[in-house]
């Protein structure tokens, strides 16, 4: 099967290129050229723009940074969206609201294509290791049909019922990795301000039944002061507000992802929402700084 990817952001260039490392016929395309220099590089094909991408692939992996990119993409609301979709498989692996995701499935079935919301649990590292969890919904025949696309990518999928089982299912662990990445940075800032050695501190807390393959790959970071991105602040706060927003029309309560989402807004009001989402860090630091809170003495 001939494989079309778009979107190669900060966890789609990596997962196309374990795609294009696997040995998967593939065409890709973004809209700074530049990002698919290393799938070019990797073997893959590099095409001009969208529409060539989907007359060329039998499936198409979507990894876009909002319903907006979407859209575009799709040609979708245009003459030419049936022409892109009729006929193919279109793997829709960004996170959007579930509300889209419903909307962007009855679409393209009514166009001819298949249709599969397949978002993915883990941020860039496990993208390059081959080691993220993917969450399939639509029909039983087109995720049948996905789930090999993605075995580069993934080293376990689920299946989640119909659309848009996925993305609720997305939502609801990516509440608890915003909440539990927040209680990390608190506790280290809590800790450092303190006074404490804060490597003895991560080294207890990684002694400890806390201690998760999240605070493995973030402890090191907040230690650092490296701030690279493995997932954007900026796009922790949009998950946060779909998160939100699918609670709220639910009617049910989230006291502790309200409370990361100020911390989050203000994380990038302050200038940090290119940076890892252990940056709240700023934003917390912030706080300490308006209630007159004074630094620890340096660990040593």
């Amino acid at each position: 099967m001939r494989v079309g990817f778009l979107g190669l952001g900060v966890m789609g260039q990596p997962m196309a290129l374990r795609l294009a490392d696997a040995g998967t016929p593939l065409v890709v395309h973004n809209r700074t050229p530049a990002r698919a220099e290393p799938l070019r590089a990797a073997g893959a094909e590099v095409a001009a723009g969208p529409a060539e991408v989907f007359e060329r692939s039998d499936a198409v992996l979507l990894m876009l940074a909002d319903e907006a990119a979407t859209d575009a993409v799709l040609a979708r609301g245009t003459p030419e969206f049936a022409s892109r979709v009729a006929g193919r498989l279109v793997v829709h692996m960004g996170t959007t609201s579930p509300e889209f995701s419903r909307g962007l499935e009855t679409d393209v079935r009514a166009a001819g294509g298949r249709y599969v919301e397949a978002p993915v649990s883990g941020s860039r590292v496990p993208a390059q290791n081959g080691r993220l969890v993917a969450m399939l919904a639509g029909e039983e025949s087109a995720v049948a049909e996905a789930v090999p696309l993605l075995a580069p990518l993934c080293h376990e999928s689920f299946a989640c019922g119909p659309v848009p089982g996925a993305l609720l299912t997305k939502l609801s662990v990516n509440l608890f990795l915003i909440t539990q990445v927040t209680g990390l940075v608190e506790a280290f800032h809590f800790a450092e301000r303190q006074g404490l050695d804060r490597a003895r501190f991560l080294d207890v807390l990684e002694a400890g039944p806390m201690a998760s393959a999240v605070s493995r790959m973030k402890a090191p970071k907040l230690l650092a002061g490296d701030f690279s991105v493995q997932a954007a602040a900026l796009d922790v706060l949009k998950n946060n507000r779909l998160i939100a927003e699918a609670a709220r029309g639910a009617g049910v309560a989230s006291p502790l992802l309200d409370a990361c989402h100020t911390l989050f807004e203000e994380t990038v009001a302050l200038g940090h929402g290119g940076e890892d989402m252990v940056a709240v860090l700023r934003a917390i630091e912030a706080r300490t700084g308006a209630h007159g809170g004074s630094r620890g003495l340096e660990a040593s």
